[in-house]
């Protein structure tokens, strides 16, 4: 079973200047709960309890979260308010966090190669917590529905949805045939592909689940797209070496690393699971 999941947190989050000059968008609020604590408990509910986090500088209210806090434990102690912290507690308790800091800005692959030494050798998780994603149950979010593609097939797998082809852009996109329903033989990926020139209008989001011949790949890629190591063009060399499956997920998923997708989201879970507490 994977039990190791990296959650990539360093980015600047400038869209949501000025709130992210002084906090980290992992921890910018759905409701009343951090974007990254969505994430952690996506993981957790797959099985992956060893979590390891890539930051940078002035992302300490992330390590923050996840430790305790006597001050506020103390203040709401034998009120109402103590079942507020539950669920954190729970998380806390389950897994355990590991971090490390991104050295310099150079792209989603540099970030997950950073995290090699809190991963090693082994098959792990990838979250990126500004891609908030609402399965149909605890226990049916995006990353337990990927170990199941996994456990299948052995190679890297990395979750995909359908968007607008004016959207390409944004995004990585793949090519490739659909071997069952939902599941994808990868045979090509493109990073951020404008419209009209895309192979599909499948893109890969915030979810994979990567073998540990990433980071060796990671090291001799060159600076891609934006200037930055790309973690698709380093997938793209795995495809023609173990293979890399794509999966069209069951749940929503929402970008909440624009501001759209960060109000749409804060009122679909308020409407799904809070508005009823």
């Amino acid at each position: 079973m994977i039990k190791k999941c990296l959650f990539p947190a360093a980015g600047y989050g400038t869209r949501f200047l000025p709130a992210t000059k002084s906090i980290p968008k992992e921890m910018l609020p759905i409701v009343n709960k951090p974007l990254i604590q969505y994430g952690v408990e996506e993981a957790a509910h797959a099985g992956m309890t060893d979590i390891a986090i890539v930051t940078g500088r002035g992302k300490h209210a992330i390590e923050d979260l996840f430790d305790n806090n006597r001050i506020i434990e103390e203040a709401v102690a034998n009120t109402d308010k103590a079942e507020l912290l539950k669920e954190t507690n729970a998380l806390m308790a389950a897994c355990t966090f590991s971090y490390t800091r991104q050295k310099q800005m150079k792209g989603l692959g540099d970030a997950i190669l950073s995290g090699e030494p809190l991963v090693g050798n082994l098959p792990f998780g990838v979250v990126l917590a500004d891609d908030l994603c609402a399965g149909n149950n605890a226990q049916d979010g995006v990353l337990a529905q990927m170990l199941k593609i996994y456990e299948q097939h052995g190679c890297s797998i990395v979750a995909i949805e359908e968007v607008p082809e004016q959207d390409t852009h944004k995004y990585g996109i793949i090519s490739g045939r659909e071997i069952e329903p939902g599941i994808y033989q990868i045979d090509d990926m493109v990073e951020k592909p404008s419209a009209g020139v895309a192979p599909s209008n499948m893109a890969i989001i915030g979810r994979y689940i990567l073998t540990p011949d990433i980071f060796d790949l990671l090291r001799t890629t060159p600076a891609g797209t934006g200037g930055e190591i790309q973690i698709t063009d380093a997938l793209k060399a795995q495809i023609g070496k173990g293979g890399v499956i794509g999966y069209r997920f069951r749940g929503r998923r929402f970008d909440c690393g624009s501001i759209h997708g960060f109000v749409e989201a804060t009122n679909y879970f308020y409407d799904h699971f809070f508005k009823k507490a």
